[in-house]
């Protein structure tokens, strides 16, 4: 009989620990949160201390009916929800609901769900951590005050339905800022020169540098020609060469942001489904014979830290598939980032022996390919460092100096396994120059010059605006994809091509923000006040003094923002397109996933309409309609004809707006991380882009 009942959150995790710890125990799932702050009223009592006021969650009556009725027939109750601040508050919470001893130890917390650290972390069970608790709800009731306190104002001023909070008005404004930038860039025009050269029969690169060892930057067309006429007829000799060995070190193992990031790069995921697919690898996956286990360790952290027992086994693994000399001397320390919790882990494989190619069969592809990138980032950053052999080569034309450099791997060391992606997709390759001389004169093919503007900033990619919050020390690994999410559901900002651009109403809210609620936008303030938040959890300061301090700036400027902020009307642009159903303009709205057309008759007239981005293709099927960019339901974009559904005609891939050469079919673009290619839909045409 099972004198133990365990509450972990969620039905996955509690199949996995149930297998673990066998018949003796009942394992059961809150499904997260049973109590919460009320969402009809704030739920705060100011005056008392800032005392919450908790309920039942609406649905969890029967959960709450079932864990107590499960309570009576055991003995002990355990609570092992996830191993943070939140997982802290939900078994407090727990607690409460189930009216369980508060100085029994009742918590249990495990970093890797194995039948190992299981079975280990039911051996030394202790009290529920109530600086833990404390910090969850410091937050908690810190951003009730701020959304239930500025949301209202909003709603009067502006429009109904808008909200306000901490961390998502900061990234907002960072999104904003960034487009400023843009707006404002003007570009500066620059040249470049490029000499093609040949040595031994093999050609290479070299860009001019500058004149008399001096660095030297070309601004115009006037500056080009007469450096082209000073080095015409000029031999191309080589002056000096410089030859170094390079040592390069691997990336750390994942913590939460630079998962998000590297997803995001290699993946193409979005900061949301990584965290959902890595929760599916924490809680379990079934494994056939050998059951469910949990693939990686847990995925909410800030930390590189790694356990002996895990070096151990990746140095074991390194030695054997790869050789001696694959394995560092030393074991791997990585430096942790300035102000990391460092509670947990960094994100790793569970065991290296998992491999990704033999969990084939029981995952998903998505999980695979998650899974993967995990396992190979954790093996590479045990990995010795890579050995690279560079060489930089200077080349006289006259007065000019052109530069030439190359490299080769030695040693590919962790570069064996994996490379870290970067924003720009570009990929590290081997630039091997020929065998050169110190005094050899080389053959000249071809001097290129090439005109460049600077070009503005780049708009925030998810993985962009992740790294920016983390560096500024804004939010915590468990509020980057809530965050994102939250600005685009308020329709502050919209994606298109994968970049946040602000709205209208995105940038209004933050104007007045701006004016009246200066500290809930100030990055430093912000980035302070999660400082404080991890001085509660660590016992060296009281939270309602946190709360207080705050509130005390907070309420005046409410009362004044409360007197002084004018109504905002906002206008919707007109487009030039007719409603179909009732004769009235269309107008430009935003929503969840950016711009979309509506009737300016609303609410008589409720007819919507995404705006189609025109391809300047014609339908390769009906010869009649135009092919346009779509949306399917899960946000993929394809490529569909605008007379749907007369014609049905789709195309996953965006067509070019020219025909065949060979056969006048459909040319399409094909991208991988390879490159573009351009394909013809009919025959065996291909074309590289550069």
């Amino acid at each position: 009989m099972a004198d133990t009942l365990v509450i972990v959150e969620s039905p996955a995790k509690a199949k996995t620990i149930g297998k673990y710890l066998g018949k003796r125990y009942i394992v059961k799932a809150s499904m997260g949160h049973v109590r919460d702050l009320p969402k009809s009223q704030m739920g705060v009592s100011i005056e008392d201390g800032f005392e919450p006021k908790y309920i039942t969650i609406r649905g969890k009556g029967d959960v709450l009916k079932e864990l107590r009725k499960a309570k009576k027939k055991v003995k002990k109750v355990y609570l092992a929800a996830d191993p943070d601040r939140e997982g802290e508050a939900i078994a407090w919470h727990l607690a409460h609901s189930l009216e369980l001893d508060m100085d029994e130890p009742t918590r249990v917390v495990f970093n890797e769900i194995t039948k190992q650290a299981v079975k280990e972390a039911f051996k030394h069970p202790r009290k529920i951590n109530m600086d833990l608790v404390n910090a969850q709800q410091a937050r908690r009731i810190l951003d009730r005050l701020v959304g239930y306190k500025i949301s209202p104002l909003l709603w009067k001023k502006v429009k109904k339905g808008l909200s306000a909070g901490r961390v998502q008005s900061v990234a907002v404004k960072l999104v904003i800022d960034r487009e400023n930038e843009i707006r404002n860039f003007e570009p500066e025009e620059y040249w470049s020169i490029t000499a093609h050269l040949e040595s031994h029969k093999k050609g290479f690169e070299a860009k001019f540098y500058g004149r008399h060892n001096k660095k030297e930057e070309l601004k115009s067309e006037e500056e080009v020609q007469e450096l082209l006429r000073q080095i015409e007829g000029k031999p191309f000799v080589v002056k000096d060469i410089k030859k170094t060995e390079r040592r390069r070190n691997p990336s750390p193992p994942f913590i939460t942001s630079t998962l998000q990031q590297e997803a995001a790069r290699k993946l193409n995921f979005r900061a949301a489904k990584t965290m959902m697919i890595a929760q599916q690898l924490y809680e379990g996956i079934d494994l056939g014979k050998e059951g469910t286990v949990g693939l990686i360790t847990y995925m909410r952290t800030d930390s590189t830290r790694i356990s002996d027992t895990a070096q151990d086994e990746a140095r074991s693994y390194i030695k054997e598939h790869f050789g001696d000399q694959y394995v560092p001397a030393g074991k791997r320390t990585h430096k942790q980032k300035a102000g990391a919790q460092d509670a947990h882990e960094a994100i790793r494989p569970t065991s290296v022996n998992y491999r990704p190619e033999d969990l084939k069969k029981y995952l998903s592809r998505d999980q695979l390919r998650l899974y993967r990138l995990i396992w190979e980032r954790f093996v590479a950053s045990q990995m010795a460092p890579a050995v690279l052999d560079t060489m930089t080569v200077n080349i006289e034309a006259g007065d000019a100096v052109f530069r030439a450099t190359g490299s080769k791997v030695k040693f590919p060391g962790f570069m064996k396994v994996y490379v870290e992606g970067n924003d720009d997709g570009k990929k590290d390759e081997d630039r091997i120059l020929p065998p050169l001389e110190e005094g050899q004169t080389l053959n000249k093919k071809e001097i290129e010059p090439k005109q460049h503007f600077t070009q503005p900033p780049p708009r925030y990619t998810e993985a962009r605006l992740v790294r920016t919050l983390e560096e500024l020390g804004i939010g915590r690994p468990s509020t980057y994809a809530p965050t994102l999410d939250t600005i685009q559901k308020r329709g502050y900002v919209a994606l298109e091509d994968r970049r946040f651009v602000p709205t209208e109403l995105g940038e209004i809210v933050i104007e007045l923000m701006s004016e009246f609620f200066p500290e809930i936008l100030d990055v430093e303030f912000t980035a302070n006040m999660e400082e404080e938040l991890d001085h509660i959890e660590e016992g060296q300061t009281d939270w309602v003094k946190i709360l207080d301090d705050f509130y005390q700036g907070f309420s005046k400027r409410l009362e004044k923002a409360e007197e002084e902020m004018k109504e905002v009307e906002i206008e919707d642009e007109v487009s030039d397109e007719v409603c179909e159903k009732c004769g009235r303009p269309m107008v430009y709205k935003f929503g969840r996933y950016g711009k979309f057309l509506a009737c300016s008759g609303f609410p008589e007239c409720r007819n919507t309409k995404p705006i189609l981005k025109d391809t300047g293709v014609v339908c390769p099927k009906c010869e009649k309609g135009k092919v346009v960019e779509r949306k399917s339901k899960k946000r993929r974009t394809f490529y569909g004809c605008d007379q749907y559904p007369e014609c049905d005609f789709v195309s996953w891939d965006k067509p070019v707006p020219r025909k065949c050469p060979k056969c006048e079919g459909m040319l399409v673009e094909k991208r991988s991380k390879k490159g573009t290619t351009i394909k013809c839909t009919d025959c065996d045409f291909t074309e590289e882009v550069k």
